[in-house]
């Protein structure tokens, strides 16, 4: 099978360097295509808050049901002014009830400081379903008053900012910068960004057509962007390398070309496969908005991947020699290999317990902070304090207390209990609530609502057992507990009753992947641990930096947050499947020198030789995607962009310089054992196999 895909990918190369423009061509006309689909058959984003099983869910469907005005969307205007008018809050309670969508608004309710005033407006669609700048404007509007400060809370206003693009933008600038100082060489540098680029537009094109069938969370995008990006880089970077090795060798660019599809192109469709197979974890988690920003994120990896083999080896042919260096256009050597890199690896090599127990305390040390902490999804207080709903949140709590931001809606069958009486007393016994509102029942008369305020915030610790004690208590009477408290609450369940599942896909199907490519047991299980050593430690990292609030500041937030519930198994999937990249495309080498040395050590040290600094440019560049995202508004693309950016840096440094050399040299000719019988069964996919029509044999990046 490596020979076949080696044979195709020479062909695929060689075609599209011998005649680059029928590629362009192609490339250009689906480009447009895609986008011109999606422009006009694409659909719209939509977070899918659907949480099957989960006691708020059984409320929210009680509520849908029996008493609709209640179970939708919400917003809060805030209202702060001294010597605060009742009508004229009555005025503006008015006006918005007669807005589009809106079926209900409460009475305004004056705080305990005289002038915070609060309007809660209930809408009779999901967030999703509602046009939210329209229904903003209109709050806006409405609301508008004289001498006042008008601020905007709940659900809606939270999901009406929009993604700026400076991220990208600073990945790409970082990137083109690295690009030009790797290779000396504007159209060398330019090329990995235009073929990234290319795929990005086609992969999020189909993100776009994607929603229009189902549900695709508005982050995805966002997501999707940062890690297309940097492996869409990353994977040209890496063909375009050893085609500058071919033209160095004499050999004439289409035949180059042909030569680095056939080889590094055969790794980058490996380590796109590992991604892919990272990113289908997420299939596991239970959760749509999960499921879906797999699959939108596998969509673009899969068109970059595709680019990087297809149009990359196109435009290589049209260049020409003009992608090396003006000195290495008249005959200057162009060196692949890092020699500091193979020294150092010897000299790791030489001692390799030392090394490898030292680089492990570090390691550890990173991952501890990991082991205290404190998941949550990020809410209105995790926001900048220029933000309108972080405004109306500390006005709430100045206002009326901490925990009227994040009330607690107990939902009652009134046809299991006709008399929600004995809840509310057994409500206001318990330790951690502040009031208990009387029964707001519905229409029909068979289902009621009472809104429990905690005596703290949402992202109080006390949250969660409080939410517990609530439903100890509801349950037995035929409620059930539901609000944006308690969604989070029930997601954070979720997601860590699920994570085993998430973890064990990823780990299981990338250990198999890479022992057919390498025909190793101890490889991939020596792979699969160093990456999750990565990932604890880029978990701990994470939070040291916003849950011990050691990089709040500096990242725009106001104080210090719980990681998000996000996070957990955003980071491990994408996590594992990119530091399997380079895992591939090191050990490929590794291999193939020592199919011909015989020498486990020198492999290691050749190995990593080659493929030094080629691997360093790729690190940086995708340290300086993922970090580009820590400018993000959302809490949860920052704390992506900082783990992401960190433990590819601890790959790249920690794991590459130090944990590979120094195992590999322990282990020795073990690095490669394969029991017979096993080795008979497998079939032959190996990534260091020959190219097939390549006539020498070509090491594999």
């Amino acid at each position: 099978m490596g020979d076949a895909m080696s044979r195709v990918l020479y062909r695929l190369g060689g075609s599209a360097a011998r005649r680059p423009w029928r590629m362009i061509i192609l490339w250009v006309v689906a480009l447009a295509a895609f986008l011109g689909a999606a422009g006009t058959l694409g659909g719209a984003l939509h977070d899918d808050y659907t949480l099957k099983g989960s006691g708020s869910q059984e409320a929210t469907d009680l509520l849908r049901e029996r008493f609709p005005a209640l179970a939708e969307t919400g917003a809060r205007i805030v209202v702060r002014k001294d010597g605060l008018d009742p009508a004229e809050l009555r005025t503006i309670a008015a006006d918005v009830r007669g807005l589009e969508h809106v079926s209900a608004v409460d009475e305004p309710v004056i705080g305990r400081d005289g002038r915070t005033a609060l309007i809660t407006v209930r809408y009779d669609v999901p967030v999703t379903d509602l046009d939210v700048k329209k229904a903003m404007k209109g709050l806006r509007e409405s609301s508008a008053l004289p001498g006042a400060q008008v601020e905007f809370g709940g659900q809606l206003p939270e999901n009406s900012s929009a993604p700026g693009g400076a991220a990208e933008a600073v990945g790409i600038i970082a990137a083109l910068v690295i690009l030009l100082l790797a290779f000396g060489s504007v159209v060398a540098a330019g090329l990995p960004l235009a073929v990234a680029l290319t795929g990005l537009g086609v992969g999020m094109s189909g993100v776009t057509l994607l929603a229009a069938v189902t549900d695709v969370s508005t982050v995805t995008p966002t997501i999707a962007v940062m890690v297309g990006l940097g492996v869409g880089i990353d994977y040209a970077l890496f063909v375009l390398t050893r085609h500058r090795e071919g033209l160095a060798e004499g050999l004439e660019p289409w035949e180059a070309a042909a030569r680095a599809n056939a080889t590094a192109g055969r790794s980058v469709v490996f380590a796109g496969v590992t991604v892919l197979i990272a990113l289908s974890g997420l299939a596991l988690s239970g959760l749509p908005v999960f499921i879906t920003m797999g699959f939108a994120t596998g969509i673009v990896v899969f068109a970059t991947m595709m680019s990087a083999i297809t149009l990359l080896p196109a435009l290589l042919g049209l260049s020409g020699r003009r992608v090396l260096r003006r000195r290495e256009r008249r005959g200057a050597a162009v060196a692949p290999e890092s020699r500091w890199v193979g020294a150092w690896a010897a000299r790791v090599g030489a001692r390799p317990l030392p090394w490898l127990l030292a680089s492990l305390l570090v390691m550890l040390a990173l991952a501890a902070p990991a082991l205290g902490m404190r998941t949550w999804p990020n809410d209105a207080s995790s926001e900048p304090s220029s933000n309108t709903v972080r405004k109306a949140y500390d006005l709430v709590a100045e206002g009326f207390g901490p925990g009227a931001n994040g009330p607690l809606l107990v939902a009652v069958d009134l046809r299991r209990t006709p008399d929600p009486t004995a809840v509310l007393s057994a409500l206001a016994r318990i330790d951690g609530v502040e009031t208990v509102s009387p029964p707001l029942v519905s229409p029909q008369g068979d289902a009621a609502v009472i809104t429990v305020i905690p005596e703290f915030g949402p992202q109080d610790e006390r949250s969660g057992r409080l939410i517990r004690d609530v439903r100890a208590v509801v349950r037995p009477q035929g409620a059930e507990v539901t609000g944006l408290t308690a969604v989070y609450h029930d997601l954070g369940e979720i997601i860590l009753d699920r994570m085993w599942m998430v973890v064990l896909a990823v780990v299981g199907t990338s250990f198999f992947l890479l022992l057919l490519v390498f025909r190793s047991l101890v490889i991939p299980a020596k792979a699969a641990l160093m990456n999750l050593l990565s990932i604890a430690a880029a978990y701990g990292f994470v939070t040291a930096v916003f849950q011990w609030g050691w990089g709040a500041g500096p990242l725009g937030l106001p104080h210090s947050v719980p990681v998000s519930s996000y996070v957990l198994p955003l980071m491990f999937t994408m996590l594992f499947g990119v530091s399997m990249d380079y895992e591939v495309f090191l050990l490929s080498r590794v291999r193939e020198d020592y199919e011909r040395s015989g020498d486990p050590r020198g492999s290691v040290v050749t190995g990593l030789a080659s493929t030094g600094r080629i691997i360093s440019s790729a690190a940086l560049i995708m340290v300086a995607v993922f970090g580009g995202f820590a400018l993000d508004t959302s809490v949860v693309i920052k704390q992506m962009g900082v783990g992401l950016a960190v433990a590819v840096a601890l790959d790249a440094t920690l794991v590459r310089l130090v944990l590979v050399p120094a195992s590999m040299a322990l282990l020795g000719r073990w690095n490669w054992w394969l029991p017979g019988p096993l080795a008979r069964l497998l079939p032959r996919a190996a990534a260091q196999e020959g190219a097939g029509p390549v006539k020498e044999p070509v090491p594999v990046p």
